[in-house]
């Protein structure tokens, strides 16, 4: 396997990329979770494991990225792309699927209710699921990477 582009495993741009969804799914939980009422529980839940699942799983490559930084190593073996893509759209697929229904809820509150009845706690609803779009960009980044470093292989 070749690792002559960006973004691919044990480089700084990969490690950037990973570092990047931590910081924006870890801003998404928590602005959701600095709001006061209940409802988000029963409501954005799906939201939350979402993004609780990609700082997991970004974290564990980022500390891969680093290893390999430090270590001077390629992580670019057969094995190691095949994890990466399936772990990388699996991520990007529920990252995209609760940030999309999220925002719908969201929606249904403001614009099919007329306004948002928790009042401040909607905007941080709006900025989580922001951020969450955020970490769902540099997922799917990350995850057409694999995707092409899988295919040149």
């Amino acid at each position: 396997m070749q690792q002559n582009f960006p973004g691919t495993p044990g480089t700084f741009t990969g490690l950037f990329l990973r570092i990047l969804q931590c910081i924006f799914a870890v801003g998404s939980i928590a602005f959701m979770l600095s709001t006061k009422t209940d409802k988000k529980w029963a409501t954005f839940r799906h939201l939350i494991i979402a993004m609780v699942s990609q700082v997991t799983w970004s974290s564990m490559l980022a500390g891969f990225d680093a290893y390999a930084l430090v270590r001077k190593k390629v992580l670019c073996s057969h094995d190691f792309v095949i994890v990466f893509v399936a772990g990388d759209w699996a991520m990007a697929g529920m990252s995209l699927a609760a940030a999309s229904s999220s925002a719908g809820i969201a929606v249904l509150f403001y614009g099919d209710f007329g306004s948002c009845k928790f009042g401040e706690e909607c905007h941080k609803f709006q900025m989580s699921i922001a951020l969450a779009y955020m970490s769902w960009v540099t997922s799917g980044i990350s995850s057409l990477i694999m995707l092409w470093l899988l295919a040149a292989g």
